[in-house]
Parts: structure tokens; sequence; C-alpha cells
């Protein structure tokens, strides 16, 4: 029988390290996290990360479709 010499377990994480919270949504456009719940993800429960991982593929990171460009800007 063999003794792993060293093991690592690691919390399970949507992050795919494009991390950039849009501006309107605040929502990294990466994994689709608040940032709240990217700093709070290494204190929470297993329990509240799986429930907040079922929710992303729900959430729209970023809007659809170009938001306009220097026109958009100078209408706002």
């Amino acid at each position: 029988m063999t003794v792993p010499v060293w093991t690592r377990k690691e919390i399970e994480s949507p992050c795919i390290q494009i991390c950039v919270v849009h501006p309107e949504t605040r929502l990294c456009t990466g994994c689709a996290r608040s940032i709240d719940e990217i700093t709070q993800w290494s204190k929470m429960s297993a329990e509240a990360r799986s429930q907040i991982m079922a929710e992303l593929p729900l959430r729209e990171a970023a809007p659809k479709g170009r938001r306009g460009g220097r026109a958009a800007r100078l209408k706002r």
C-alpha cells in the first residue's frame, strides 16, 4: 500500500482566470460572480458555494451586444 506523500484539497471554484468586472452588471465577466462573492469565496461553506455555482449559468455577466461606443457615452 502506498501512502500519498502530499495531498491538497482545493476549494471548488468557477474561476476561469478572466477577472474583469463589468461596469454595469458588477459581475465578473469570466465567472459571473459578484465582487462580494469572490472576496468571501474561501470563507463560505461548501453548501453556500454550491448554491452560488448552481445560479451562475442563469446570470448574465455582461449584456449582449455592443454598448454603442462614443455616441452612447455622450448620450449618458
